[in-house]
This record gives C-alpha cells, structure tokens and sequence, in this order.
C-alpha cells in the first residue's frame, strides 16, 4: 500500500514540474529574444540652435464664373402712386426681357428700394412731386451674357449701371492651391539659401500664412489693379473653362481674371 502511495506521489511530482516547464520555458525564450533584440532609436529632436526664415508668395489668375450687375431704376412722378405704378411697370418689362434672354427669374431681386419727395428748391418745403430710387442685383452663371443683359436692361428702362462685379463660386478651391505653390516657393527658397551657406534644411519649426483675392480686370467705373504681380514667386494662369467660350460678348465690360493671392513665411532648421 505504501509502496502504491510513492508511485502516485512521485508521478504528481512529475506532472507538476513539467506542467512549470511548459508554463516557464516559453516566456523565457521570449524575453531572451526581447534582450537580443537592438533597441529602436529615437528620432532625432528638431535642432533649434540654427534657423532660416523665408517667404513665399503665389497667385493663381483664374477665369470668373459668376457675375454680379446692379442696375439703377429712377422713377419720377406727381404723387406717390403715380411714381410707384411707374417704377413697377419698369421693373416688369426689364424682367421680362431678361428672361426672354434666358435670365431666371430667382437670378433677379430688388437690392434698394426708397422714395424720396421732390421739393420746388432747396429751401422750399412745397412738395412739387416724389422719385423712386430702386436697385436690381442680377446674377449671372454664364458670364458671356453680362453686355446683352445690360444693353437689354437699358433698352427695357433701367436708369444707371451702378456695379459689375465679376466672382467665383469655388474660390477655396484656388485658395488651397494658392496655399501650396505659396509653401512650396517658401520650401525652395530655403534649400537654395540653405545650399548656398553649406548648410542643408531640416524640419519646419514655425509657418505663417496670409491669403486673399482681387479683380484683375474691370470696367470704367470699378477698375482695379495691383500693381504688386511682378514681386511674387509663382504665378498660375488656372484655365476655370477658359478659352473662347469665356469671353464675353462684344460690349464695354471684360471679365478680366480674379487672382487669389497667397503668401507664407515660414522658419527651417539648419543642419
């Protein structure tokens, strides 16, 4: 019976030491392995002890796709329904006409509307009548149209062009772009420098940015000009359907370019 018990014993024992060598042996290979393995190294800390600062600067010159025409609306008259009656059917027959040239009528709101009396003379307080001063916003999608809807809205009774205003309705799109040609100029300039000195850059430790867009062409009232082009280091001509089918018709008024402008200055490391 004793005899039985030992084997028993002796057998657990067994059981057990093998049952630790298995649980044991395997994370000791593995930390074995993590011991041999080469530890990562750190990535270098950007040096601040040396530095470049540069700028750069971008414009993209890109198509109109939108226009905006004001147009003034003067009407006279004895008494205030008179001149109301007057300013109304003006209004009428220019958007009918327009729509006749394909002009939608959502494309068409009154923008400023007042009346104001007419005295005898500066002085006199003698109404001698009333005059309706009335402002239509047009926005136009094709830009080809902007002359036919201002000799059609002239023909049709407007007063006055107050304003023509040439726009895009993507204009972050050519922001970004003009963003990333200004850094890239800024990059570029850099690394000339920095070859010139010896030196090569390293990582960027600080970047400023300033966009904005102006109206390159114009019309005889509201032209503009800048005459700060010949500065930059890149210039883009972005073709925003471009060509003959941009061109408006024959007419005093020429779409021009919008230029979105951008300028970076940013500072490298040196190494």
């Amino acid at each position: 019976m004793k005899r039985t018990i030992v084997i028993l014993n002796v057998i657990l024992a067994c059981v057990v030491i093998l049952t630790l060598v298995a649980v044991v042996w395997p994370n000791q290979g593995v930390r074995a392995a993590s011991l041999n393995e080469p530890l990562s190294t750190p990535e270098p800390v950007c040096n601040t002890g040396r530095s470049i600062q540069v700028s750069g600067t971008a414009v993209v010159n890109v198509m109109p796709d939108r226009v905006l025409i004001q147009l003034g609306i003067q009407s006279n008259g004895t008494t205030p329904q008179i001149v109301e009656a007057a300013n109304s059917r003006t209004i009428n027959q220019i958007i009918r006409a327009l729509k006749r040239r394909g002009i939608e009528e959502k494309d068409i709101v009154t923008d400023w509307y007042i009346i104001d009396p007419v005295y005898s003379n500066y002085s006199s307080l003698k109404i001698k009548g009333y005059r309706i001063d009335n402002v239509i916003a047009i926005t136009l999608r094709d830009i080809s149209k902007v002359n036919t809807v201002i000799t059609t809205s002239l023909q049709s009774g407007a007063n006055e062009v107050i304003n023509v205003e040439f726009y895009l309705s993507d204009l972050r799109k050519y922001r970004d772009q003009a963003r990333e040609l200004a850094m890239q100029a800024a990059k570029e300039k850099a690394q000339d420098l920095a070859a010139a000195a010896g030196a090569e850059t390293g990582c960027v430790m600080s970047i400023n940015e300033n966009t904005w867009s102006y109206f390159t062409g114009g019309w005889y009232r509201y032209r503009q000009h800048n005459q700060n082009l010949w500065t930059q280091n890149v210039v883009q001509n972005v073709q925003n359907g471009g060509g003959d089918s941009a061109l408006t018709d024959a007419g005093p008024v020429n779409p021009g370019l919008i230029s979105v402008r951008a300028e970076v200055s940013a500072s490298f490391s040196l190494k």
